[in-house]
């Protein structure tokens, strides 16, 4: 494969101008799978993966779900090799607040950074780029040897960004065309610009709307102010009893079963050098929050968290209204770490709520999703191909980092066809994902590609 390689990675080079131009096109489109006036936009990014597939020899095709289309696709790839399954999304975010990009959020464009050039747009990182990196290294292995150098299997959903509502029943139907040896997965972060890493754990999420209500119409506080009660005011009275003065989330059995991070792993994180000033200073902060009590690190990769995420409720429009509102509505999300269970929180929330509400006065709560943590064991084959394949293209090793996201389908993957993933992102953590003017560096989009490539090649020598 060593001859094979080169001339991939040849082509790779020879190719970057172009490729530039396809995920431009790609991040051109509006999929934005939470708002239904974008879902004719959905289909159009699974076409345009779809045809890209097609063009490089794979059997490719749209797959209806309950929302959005799954694109799958098959190579047959050599006999005896390993099989891969790749999975990414082409749904973004919604681009609001659209006031505070400095360019429309689906009209990319290729700017000057501090790390040199990097393109802006909806997507740029999270996750398109990184999918479009991995299908340039396939472009690349065809263009170089007419094939691909393994059997492939490529999943790209279009629901990623609103919980993967529909994948588990898409995998369960079409379980026997995904049988494969190992997920990989490129939908997460670097250490640093110069600094692969590959993810072995995630944060999992329970996403929850509380809606307080309380008299049967909007009142005027004139006349009712003093007697009636007031659903924001209790609401978020019972919002800002979620976390002490500490940082310790109060929902009663919070931490049951929250493990401890053994000492040789938090020894070996500290020995990362995290510069948390700077981590918080890329979002404009001079101030952590969270466990006062625990060290960075941890409290992004290994504690569990709860955010109000939107409140709302009354009058928000232009000049005054004086009202006693008669509902009140917040969205709250908790991040867990391994072991915890996520119907156990979302309970413990419930009861948090109520407890806290004065007679007169009823709650009800919507659930979006609820994802267990995932631990992603770092000495398997699969790891360590990717470890010396990111080696050889950044001449460093990985760094073998936590996640404080979460990627339901990992999780999915793991329970619904019991294959673990490897998590090789490309992105950095100034990348700007569901934030205004998201970016992703074109330096890693292009090395993204070469690892990539370098990976199935591996794979295919036997690595």
């Amino acid at each position: 494969m060593g001859a094979a390689i080169d001339r991939v990675l040849d082509e790779l080079e020879a190719a970057q101008p172009a490729a530039v131009k396809r995920l431009s096109d790609l991040l051109a489109i509006p999929s934005v799978s939470a708002q239904p006036g974008h879902s004719r936009d959905c289909v159009r990014a699974a076409e345009w993966v779809r045809d890209t597939l097609v063009s490089l020899g794979f059997s490719a095709s749209l797959r209806p779900t309950a929302g959005h289309p799954v694109v799958l696709a098959h190579h047959v790839g050599p006999e005896g090799g390993p099989h891969v399954l790749f999975y990414g999304h082409y749904d973004v975010q919604p681009p609001d607040p659209v006031a505070l990009w400095t360019s429309p959020p689906f009209e990319p464009q290729v700017v000057d950074g501090p790390s040199g050039r990097r393109i802006v747009a909806r997507g740029a990182c999270d996750d398109k780029g990184q999918v479009a990196a991995f299908l340039e290294s396939l472009r690349a292995w065809h263009a170089a040897t007419g094939s691909i150098p393994v059997r492939m299997t490529v999943l790209i959903e279009g629901e990623e960004e609103v919980g993967s509502v529909n994948l588990p029943a898409f995998l369960r139907s079409a379980r026997d065309e995904l049988g494969a040896d190992f997920v990989l997965i490129s939908d997460s972060t670097q250490w640093s610009v110069d600094a692969p890493a590959i993810t072995t754990s995630l944060r999992g999420l329970v996403y929850m709307q509380v809606d307080v209500r309380g008299p049967d119409k909007d009142l005027h506080s004139g006349l009712f102010g003093g007697l009636a009660m007031n659903p924001i005011n209790v609401l978020t009275r019972v919002l800002g009893d979620l976390h002490d003065n500490n940082g310790h989330v109060q929902v009663p059995g919070f931490y049951d079963r929250v493990r401890e991070v053994p000492a040789e792993q938090a020894a070996a994180w500290e020995g990362l050098g995290f510069d948390e000033a700077a981590f918080l200073g890329h979002a404009g902060l001079t101030h952590a929050a969270g466990e006062r009590d625990r060290p960075p690190l941890q409290r992004l990769w290994a504690r569990p968290t709860a955010d109000i995420n939107g409140i709302w409720g009354g009058y928000t429009e232009a000049g005054a209204k004086t009202v006693i509102p008669s509902e009140a509505h917040a969205k709250v999300s908790f991040r867990l770490v391994p072991d915890m269970d996520p119907h156990e929180v979302q309970e413990g929330f419930r009861r948090f709520v109520r407890d806290r509400l004065p007679p007169g006065v009823q709650a009800t709560f919507q659930e979006f999703g609820a994802g267990a943590a995932i631990v992603i064991p770092a000495d398997s084959r699969w790891v360590r191909a990717a470890s010396a394949s990111l080696q050889d293209e950044f001449g460093r090793a990985p760094v073998l980092m936590g996640g404080g996201g979460s990627i339901p389908v990992v999780e999915t993957f793991k329970s619904a066809l019991g294959m673990d993933s490897v998590l090789m992102g490309f992105a950095l953590d100034d990348d700007g994902a569901h934030s205004p003017n998201e970016k992703f560096e074109l330096s890693l989009f292009r090395h993204g590609a070469r690892a990539h490539a370098r990976l199935l090649g591996r794979l295919a020598a036997g690595g």
